[in-house]
């Protein structure tokens, strides 16, 4: 029963922060009381209590009983169902699943009025008690009475304690995974300043120590919002612009459920061109950047309360993704065809209607089309059907996201230095053409065969495509078609672990070094740099630096080696390495 499968503690923290805007609040703190502990002869704080404090419009007698039986709510009729409440099992779900007791003290006629009523785990399972106790009149703890800053004429305050569920056991540490999740969560309601959410610390070890008060800021997935907890310069301005401008990038969709008529809405937004601008380095790499990654995904908001973030049409392997936004509101009156979990934490039916539409359209053979599952939904009478058309609006939608997005990315900055780069090509397109000599040809010696002005055009595609400006890029395809040069050495940043990648084009041979790689710094650039003015201790630094480099590149391989399991795939990882050995020794023999 404690297990309610609340994903970590700040999604149960979140229940209590939905129970003080159901009540109208707009003021909720969070205090987290610590207590310093020895730990091997040193003093570690450790989280003792959790309280959350409101200043809304608290609780009678009867409801404050009801607030701690499961499935009580006073919310469960549907025409009650308007707010981010309903299902009646917050509270005591939420409670204790992250701890064995939780004290609520609720008042509507000045907090010494204050009722008082519990729910004890431990108690109940010895037996003592069976029902939740009765409210009686009881005086707040001093301890709460000090740290809180909203006890006004109504209110709330609910402590947990005995938190032996909990994932983390430091304050700071709960704040820092908790904020993010909650400011996402309630961006809506605090980007209008409809609530305050105030994470406060405390430690009663150290009574002489201020208490520290953070408030959430909104953590918006779009981007559209200001003042957000974006890292600058984006935490004043949006990093993202609206797809299709402020007038296109929602979609309404009427929805006809139980025989009422409700609305859908569905946002759109990408990233703005300045904000994927990598000035020789990933912009994913950037604390922009960086917080965007935690933001993947289609936030799904019920109430204007964000349910999930969505991951089924994520592409995990393209770090990209981070650039792209959809957020998907629907009103509490459509929880049964969203398939709202009893946590709050997920729409099962939607997302079961996204996956099976984009497994529909990844089918290669595409044996069912989207009109056929639509009919099949309609003569099954399945009640999720009229979640098609928006799911499959959003499948449409992002791939138009990603266009834009691959678009961005081609119009990134490249370098490509010919005159440097002359002899390693030289000496590469030697190697090469000795070895076509021997028997060896390629797809890329194939494709040497086209028309001259088509392969000059496929070079320079290709290269405006890594990045390389249109002038540039003439120049270089006009010189490896006419010059006979099989390779180009194009120097940029882009997202992924890759250090290179490889891209064929014209009959040449296209090396986009990934300017964004640690390698990159460890072993090109701190050789490419200029030595004028260098002293022989800093030019011998250089040289170890891109010794240590090469060696820890060398490192690398050999753990993954080392960490690749006994078998098939083992050996193919040994036998890459024997072959790309073979094809370096060629290479830097010749």
């Amino acid at each position: 029963m404690r297990d309610n499968g609340y994903k970590n503690t700040a999604y149960a923290v979140a229940e209590l922060i939905d129970n003080s805007i159901q009540a109208n609040a707009n003021y909720v703190q969070i205090m987290c009381k610590e207590q310093d502990i020895l730990v091997n002869q040193k003093k570690i704080p450790r989280l003792t209590e959790l309280a959350v404090l409101d200043n809304g419009d608290g609780m009678d007698a009867e409801v404050l009983q009801l607030c701690l039986q499961f499935g009580n709510g006073t919310r469960l009729e549907r025409s009650k169902r308007t707010g981010i409440g309903r299902f009646g099992m917050g509270l005591p779900a939420s409670s204790i699943s992250q701890c064995t007791r939780v004290d609520v003290w609720s008042w509507q006629d000045g907090v010494e009025n204050a009722l008082h009523t519990y729910l004890d785990i431990k108690e109940v399972k010895e037996k003592k008690s069976a029902e939740i106790p009765l409210p009686t009149k009881k005086e707040i703890p001093s301890i709460w009475r000090k740290e809180g800053v909203i006890f006004q004429k109504a209110g709330t305050l609910i402590v947990w304690s005995d938190l032996d569920k909990f994932m983390w056991t430091k304050a700071q540490t709960l704040i820092n995974h908790s904020e993010l999740i909650i400011g996402r969560m309630y961006r809506k309601f605090l980007n209008d300043e409809r609530i305050k959410i105030d994470f406060t610390t405390f430690n009663t070890s150290r009574p002489s120590d201020e208490s520290i008060h953070r408030f959430a800021l909104p953590n918006d997935p779009l981007y559209l919002m200001e003042k957000t907890s974006c890292p600058a310069p984006y935490n004043e301005t949006p990093m993202f612009e609206p797809y299709m401008g402020t007038s296109g990038y929602e979609t309404t969709f009427d929805v006809p459920f139980k025989d009422e008529v409700h609305q859908v809405f569905v946002r759109l937004a990408h990233a703005k061109d300045e904000a994927r601008e990598s000035d020789g380095a990933s912009a994913g790499s950037k604390p922009h950047g960086k917080h965007a990654s935690g933001n993947i995904g289609i936030s799904i908001l019920r109430a204007e309360r964000e349910l999930d973030m969505d991951t089924t049409l994520v592409n995990n392997y393209d770090p990209t993704e981070r650039w792209w936004g959809i957020e998907v509101e629907f009103p509490p009156s459509l929880d049964e065809l969203m398939g709202v979990s009893n946590n709050k934490q997920a729409a099962r039916n939607f997302s079961d209607v996204l996956k099976m539409i984009d497994d529909m359209k990844k089918e290669k053979g595409k044996s069912r089309t989207f009109l056929d599952i639509k009919e099949e939904f309609e003569e099954e009478e399945d009640p999720r059907a009229p979640l098609l058309e928006i799911c499959n609006h959003i499948n449409k939608m992002l791939t138009h996201l990603r266009k834009i997005i691959v678009k961005q990315n081609v119009g990134s900055k490249a370098t490509i230095n010919q005159a440097k780069n002359e002899k390693v090509e030289k000496q590469a397109t030697d190697v090469t053409n000795y070895r076509k000599e021997q028997g060896f040809i390629s797809q890329s010696d194939e494709d040497e065969k086209k028309p001259t002005e088509q392969r000059k055009e496929e070079i320079t595609e290709s290269l405006v495509a890594s990045g390389v400006d249109d002038e540039s890029a003439k120049k270089v395809a006009q010189k490896t078609v006419t010059g006979n040069s099989k390779y180009n050495f194009i120097e940029n940043s882009f997202e992924g672990s890759a250090f290179f990648t490889v891209r064929l084009s014209g009959g040449a041979i296209n090396v986009i070094i990934n300017k964004a790689h640690p390698a990159y710094e460890n072993l090109l650039e701190v050789l490419n740099e200029t030595v004028e003015e260098t002293s022989v201790s800093q030019l011998k630094s250089r040289l170890d630096k891109a010794s240590m480099g090469l060696k820890l590149l060398l490192a690398a391989w050999a753990r993954y080696e080392d960490e690749t399991p006994d078998g098939l795939r083992r050996d193919q990882v040994q036998e890459v390495r024997e072959d790309w050995g073979k094809y370096a020794k060629q290479f830097l023999k010749f």
